[in-house]
């Protein structure tokens, strides 16, 4: 397997079915948690950085002479969108010096919010996802998770009676 393809399918979860993206989220979720406890809420930013540059050269690179822009094994862009959608969690868990799983129930908001964005597609994620370049595919899970992220904090104000 090329490093393009490891990066691109997160190691081989792009594979396993039915439902590729929904895995690539539900593995995002321990990695994520693992960043967070390594270097807190500043690794998990360029995390997701690091993670989107190198997922937009490996779809560049998976997707290169092929007609599908989108092969649903490249799972790298969930990765990053469900890793957005957690860093309301992971600086609300490092600013306070609590446990980040302390925090749960928006670990729960966050994957269903970012896997309804991901899937419904509304306003600047459909746009980026009809791009139809590397570029689209990731942006598409960037807005996505970013949407998720404002659900996020929204449904901690209104639990917190803010």
């Amino acid at each position: 397997m090329t490093l393009a393809r490891l990066i691109g399918t997160v190691l081989g979860v792009g594979n396993i079915r039915p439902a590729p993206g929904t895995w690539g989220s539900l593995v995002a979720l321990p990695a994520g948690w693992l960043v967070h406890v390594l270097g807190g809420f500043p690794l998990l930013c360029i995390g997701v950085v690091a993670a989107f540059l190198k997922g937009w050269w490996a779809t560049a690179k998976m997707t290169a002479g092929s007609d599908d822009h989108d092969p649903s094994e490249i799972v790298i862009d969930e990765l990053v969108g469900q890793w957005i959608a957690l860093l309301p969690l992971s600086y609300a868990a490092w600013s306070m010096d609590i446990s980040v799983l302390a925090l749960w129930p928006g670990w729960i908001a966050a994957f269903v919010l970012f896997r309804l964005f991901d899937i419904w597609k509304p306003w600047l994620v459909g746009w980026a996802d009809r791009r139809g370049d590397p570029l689209g595919v990731m942006l598409d899970d960037v807005i996505a998770g970013a949407f998720a992220a404002v659900g996020v904090l929204v449904l901690a104000a209104v639990y917190h009676g803010l």
